[in-house]
């Protein structure tokens, strides 16, 4: 679908009705990742997004999978212990940017020379690809590193034209996957563009490829219901982008978190986008701003025409769905401008339920400025019972002198759901993340 197409969206397809939202509850994380270090010592690690893999055999031994930028990936146990870490590609040239490996998930079951395998699959966001490493249940058993790297040599750039276009940075950002039948997908944002794109993977003489199945262009600018326009602060020349997305596994639909506009919500019908809906919008939606001599966005409240929403404050970030019987459960997504996650139902339009933060406890610090997060359902062993969510720390204290850390939170679902007044649902029977059918 275009970005004309979705020009005519009128502005009672923006407009989200909903009630002021309450004081969001507190919960603890249990378990929390070692911190890395976003400088030269450090080998320039910033945490970003994860990933959790559930052990077919043994629950308990799962893994949690997370990005670090430039540093690429680690892989850790459920206690929280680095059982290894995979680098990021070296630049090509001397001109060309490394890889950078911003967003991850999971598939299960790719049937790839022949055999049913469960992958790891990252957008490189320096190199403009997607990354497939094969996850080796043997190896997690053994205690040997479990990911090994599978991606095609003709992987070709996911949005760039040319290599030479790929250092523009215009490249593979955001990443969500799925499986339909026998085919699994990715679907992939754009960096500083307001493109998603949907790829199909492919088994390439026993290695990951991926070809593209459908593209759509989401909203660059809005007219608000007092007929103004309004475009989201962005850097000159860039535009509102997605990073947080996630695909409901039993619907087929794709959540996708628009920065500085709000959570879209888009049926995926026979491998293409269907209208995307504006399901809710940050605070600061329709606020007008300048651009200043910092080259940072200031945003005039003093003006806020009050079109924006009541739960996420911008950037809308990581987005998670956790599942429950008969099409219940919930649609989570991090609201990094007051460090909360909204929880919505994941049935019908939606409907926002309340919001929680991660605070600070005697075992882990609390959860600020959150990017990507993901949730299961199922038991993982005795450490997570009823479920875990993961969830990026952008502030991992205490800091190590001026040196600011990032890490990952791991908290039991029991946690959140009996928070709420009115408690969450617990169901870890009704769902299998490893049934795509």
């Amino acid at each position: 679908m275009s970005a004309s197409a979705l020009s005519t969206l009128t502005a009672a397809l923006l407009m989200v009705t909903g009630a002021s939202a309450p004081q969001p509850v507190s919960v603890s994380a249990r378990v929390e990742t070692p911190a890395v270090y976003d400088d030269e010592a450090g080998g320039n690690a910033d945490a970003d997004d994860p990933a959790v893999w559930v052990d077919p055999r043994d629950p308990g031994r799962s893994l949690v999978i997370g990005t670090l930028k430039e540093a690429g990936l680690d892989v850790y146990g459920l206690d929280g212990r680095r059982l290894q870490h995979i680098a990021a590609p070296a630049a090509p040239g001397e001109d060309s940017a490394p890889g950078r490996f911003n967003n991850v998930d999971v598939v299960y079951g790719f049937e790839l020379g022949g055999k049913k395998t469960d992958l790891a699959l990252v957008s490189d966001r320096g190199r403009d690809r997607v990354r497939a490493y094969a996850i080796d249940p043997a190896a997690v058993a053994a205690g040997r590193p479990p990911l090994k790297d599978v991606t095609a040599a003709d992987a070709a750039p996911v949005f760039s034209a040319s290599e030479s276009e790929v250092d523009d940075q215009r490249t593979a950002y955001g990443l969500a996957a799925f499986s339909d039948d026998d085919n699994t997908y990715a679907v992939v944002s754009r960096r500083s563009e307001t493109r998603v794109r949907l790829l199909r993977l492919e088994d390439r003489d026993g290695r990951v490829g991926y070809r593209t199945e459908d593209t759509l262009d989401l909203p660059a600018s809005f007219t608000l219901p007092n007929g103004e326009g309004w475009t989201p602060c962005a850097d000159p020349g860039d535009h509102a982008q997605v990073e947080g997305m996630v695909v409901d596994q039993e619907k087929h639909v794709l959540y996708a978190a628009q920065e500085d506009v709000g959570l879209w919500r888009v049926d995926l019908d026979d491998e293409e986008f269907e209208r995307p809906e504006l399901i809710d919008r940050v605070r600061e939606y329709g606020t007008p701003w300048t651009y200043d001599a910092e080259e940072e966005c200031v945003l005039d409240t003093a003006h806020d025409p009050g079109y924006g929403g009541d739960h996420l404050s911008a950037d809308a970030e990581g987005a998670a769905i956790y599942h429950a019987a008969d099409g219940k459960g919930y649609l989570l997504a991090s609201s990094q401008g007051d460090n909360t996650f909204a929880v919505y139902e994941r049935q019908g339009g939606n409907a926002y339920l309340g919001s929680f933060a991660v605070t600070d406890s005697a075992a882990t610090d609390g959860v600020q400025h959150s990017d990507g997060s993901t949730v299961v359902n199922v038991p993982l062993g005795r450490s997570f019972p009823k479920g875990l969510l993961v969830t990026h720390d952008g502030e991992a204290t205490p800091a190590d002198g001026d040196r600011e850390g990032t890490d990952f939170k791991f908290t039991g679902w029991e946690s959140v759901a009996t928070a709420f007044p009115k408690p969450l649902t617990i169901d870890t029977k009704s769902f299998d993340p490893r049934d795509t059918d």
